[in-house]
């Protein structure tokens, strides 16, 4: 890869400071954690790391509620603190992505502050207010994502405020242009400061429809995924208002134009929209977003017809932007999980690793994906994510995805000295760091081996892909490059399967990736369960 393009096809691994590791002892991961753990992130053979929110925060919403873009909160350490991290990454050639949270800000911060003072200030139309109906009601129908309506009363300034999130996350009115330059400016800070990308949070929030226009009812039998459950609220609507305004692609333009003075410098957008996979390829390319992801691969739906449908759509409306791809991060229940029930295998934890990482683009692992942890059962009394606490029992919020790392089996998993933030189950201590580096069978070696394969195969890494048909419940497709194809399938399914190449195919496989194989006898394909194959076409 060049040095201005190193995030194509790059490997990005998320870590979720709060549960990374705790140096202080407070039960809360810092920077000093992270920096600490860096040499192992390098040992994982990733390109970059995205670390999520460390700003000043309430923490109402751990961290996507800021209260200071340029400062770090005092629970993750300090300023300087991220300067070593920064340094100490670089040294070890891993690039450094940190998330913007551009769309909301938290109550705390001193502009909503100012704002919420009267109708006439210097920041008064900073946010997005509006009058009560003549009945003292909302001005429209919008719902929050976190439940129930989107608009909150501050008797200060006798008006509403929006709120796409929680009531203490207001939006901000990008429609004002000296929000939009205060917000590149608090971005210019960050890259001034030396960091290599932005993974820009809910980046297709950032306008509402200015006249207010209610959202229309969406049928019950459509209520379903991008994140959410079924019997939120916020399901019940289409959002054709509250977010992706074709406004937001001046902004876009404005934001690429800045990051293009920072060569190298790369932009990562979080997209969930009625249509995420259209507005992706509207976001994405020349002169605006460098990458997008959407939830599309956070679904339940691991069939492979789902998968190769989302992966042909995508690039039939995007065939020369760069997609991102994520099967698990801090806001969904983890794959092995969602994919593989309640006792999912290390079979399965290395198939997903290498499934994700081998579609067109690039991709986000998830802190503890690469040790196939499971979703850990967290009990009500042991909540902290209000998501979660709002909707109990049918749907338990993030919190499940989000415990601490398991570094050891000890008490605290080598995570603190103390209780940590939320539990840390059995059988994540079982499966922790130390315990999978002495076995040279384990999801942890298998996927170090596999990234570390995979760079050396540019049809992987750059490739175009071409999907072939092949039964249920079996994904095959082809990846090729600078004259090097490669076909690549899996069995999705807990049993052996068998499956005929297409006429005139020939294959020879390749079985130095450290994943359960496959075995080619001339035309027929025989995969184990949960099996991998990677073949040489020719």
């Amino acid at each position: 890869m060049t040095t201005s393009q190193w995030w194509r096809g790059a490997v990005i691994y998320q870590i979720y400071p709060r549960s990374f590791l705790d140096t202080d002892g407070d039960g809360v991961g810092d920077l000093q954690g992270i920096i600490e753990k860096l040499d192992y992130v390098a040992s994982l053979g990733v390109d970059a790391i995205w670390v999520s929110p460390f700003f000043k925060s309430p923490m109402a919403d751990f961290g996507y509620d800021i209260a200071d873009y340029r400062e770090v909160d005092p629970l993750f350490g300090t300023l300087d603190d991220f300067d070593r991290l920064l340094a100490k990454a670089h040294g070890l050639g891993i690039k450094v992505m940190i998330d913007q949270v551009l769309s909301h800000t938290s109550v705390e911060h001193e502009w909503f502050r100012q704002s919420r003072e009267s109708q006439h200030n210097d920041k008064s139309d900073w946010y997005v207010w509006a009058d009560a109906k003549p009945d003292g009601t909302p001005p429209n129908n919008w719902l929050s994502i976190f439940g129930g309506v989107a608009w909150q009363w501050e008797p200060r300034r006798g008006q509403y405020f929006l709120h796409n999130f929680l009531a203490s996350q207001p939006d901000l009115n990008f429609h004002n242009p000296a929000v939009r330059a205060a917000t590149l400016d608090n971005v210019k800070f960050w890259l001034d400061r030396g960091v290599d990308g932005l993974r820009l949070d809910a980046i297709n929030f950032c306008f509402h429809d200015a006249q207010l226009r209610d959202n229309p009812p969406k049928p019950s039998e459509l209520r379903t995924g991008r994140g959410f459950s079924a019997d939120n609220p916020y399901a019940f609507q289409y959002h054709l208002h509250n977010n992706t305004q074709p406004e937001n692609l001046g902004f876009l333009e404005e934001l690429r134009a800045l990051l293009d003075r920072y060569p190298g410098a790369t932009t990562l957008g979080e997209i969930s929209s009625e249509d995420s996979l259209a507005t992706m390829a509207e976001y994405v390319g020349d002169g605006r977003l460098h990458m997008g992801y959407s939830f599309e691969l956070l679904t339940d739906d691991c069939s492979a017809a789902y998968i190769r449908g989302t992966v042909e759509n995508l690039e039939s409306k995007m065939p020369h932007g760069w997609p991102c791809w994520a099967i698990s991060n801090h806001d969904v229940r983890r794959a092995v999980t969602r994919w593989g029930g309640t006792s999912p295998t290390g079979a399965l934890a290395k198939q997903l690793v290498a499934l994700v990482c081998s579609l067109r683009g690039s991709v986000c692992l998830y802190q503890g994906e690469e040790l196939g942890l499971s979703e850990a059962d967290v009990p009500y009394e042991s909540l902290q994510d209000p998501y979660g606490i709002a909707f109990w029992p049918n749907f338990k919020g993030r919190d499940g995805c989000r415990t601490p790392m398991p570094w050891s089996g000890d008490a605290h998993a080598g995570f603190t000295a103390n209780p940590p933030w939320l539990p840390i189950p059995e059988a994540h201590r079982s499966s922790s760091v130390s315990v999978q580096d002495a076995d040279p069978d384990s999801v942890l070696n298998a996927v170090r081996t596999f990234l570390r394969w995979r760079r050396t195969k540019p049809a992987l890494v750059r490739g175009d892909i071409r999907f072939i048909d092949a039964p249920e419940p079996v994904l095959a497709f082809v990846r090729s490059s600078e004259g090097q194809s490669l076909l690549v399938a899996f069995n999705l399914s807990a049993t052996p399967v068998e499956w005929t190449l297409p006429s005139g195919t020939t294959a020879h496989l390749l079985e130095d990736h450290d994943l359960a194989s496959a075995r080619i006898d001339g035309d027929r394909v025989h995969l184990p369960a949960r099996g991998v194959l990677f073949a040489r076409l020719g």
